[in-house]
């Protein structure tokens, strides 16, 4: 596997394929939408008169494509100015698709799903993330011990649009996870949302990058005190 660079650390890595796949995906747009703007995580994008604006995650997950693990995907979105509008998100080792637009339902290989009806929060299997700064890291393991034994258990995929879609079709029950960008959850927000799910940050107001919550209607303010209570334990190293 080719590496070309990395991006906040030396564990935050970029291949050639990062960079290719989201050439041919801005070209296909720019091709279709030529009117429309582009915003890529490797840089690559165009300002648009539409209204319209298309966030691309090429390789959602590069370690786990690096290392052969099946839990990486591309994940593409599109908002306007009231929000989301549209987005997919493909895992090729898988071949899973999932899609939803604003108001339509959401599909996994064109079938309809739903997020899981749990209400009991110690049976919660719940996904998060972890910085690739090491201090960042080393606080939000902490957190999770505040919690851990209040839930079922916790799973780490390695990418943010692949566990929120999880957690769109009941595989997971909710995820977590901090500083992250917007072309990381657009698409998957959207198509949790239209599962059935509730999101937000990690006090339940507007879902926002810096703190994303998505998790069953049932036990979204159950985790969101956990949450919130081990944050003021374990405040983030810069505050």
């Amino acid at each position: 596997m080719q590496v070309v660079g990395t991006k906040l650390t030396d564990t935050d890595m970029v291949t050639k394929f990062d960079r290719e796949s989201e050439a041919m995906i801005i070209e296909g747009l720019r091709t279709e939408r030529p009117d429309d703007s582009i915003v890529g995580e490797e840089g690559g994008g165009h300002r648009g008169t539409s209204g319209l604006e298309w966030h691309v995650d090429p390789i959602d997950g590069t370690t786990s494509f690096m290392y052969g693990l099946p839990t990486w995907c591309v994940s593409i979105g599109v908002r306007d100015t009231q929000g989301a509008v549209a987005g997919a998100v493909y895992l090729p080792d898988l071949d899973e698709m999932f899609s939803a637009h604003r108001g339509g339902g959401a599909t996994l290989n064109g079938t309809l799903i739903r997020t899981s009806n749990l209400h009991d929060v110690s049976k919660a299997l719940v996904a998060t993330g972890f910085s690739y700064t090491p201090e960042h890291r080393t606080v939000q393991s902490h957190r999770v011990t505040e919690f851990i034994h209040r839930i079922r258990d916790v799973r780490r995929m390695g990418a943010a649009a692949v566990d929120i879609c999880f957690v769109a079709c009941g595989r997971l029950d909710a995820y977590f996870e901090e500083n992250l960008h917007s072309w990381d959850i657009l698409a998957a927000e959207l198509i949790a949302r239209e599962a059935g799910a509730r999101s937000g940050d990690f006090a339940g107001r507007e879902l926002r990058p810096a703190e994303v919550l998505v998790s069953a209607p049932g036990i979204f303010d159950a985790l969101s005190e956990m949450l919130v209570a081990a944050q003021r334990l374990h405040p983030h190293p810069s505050l």
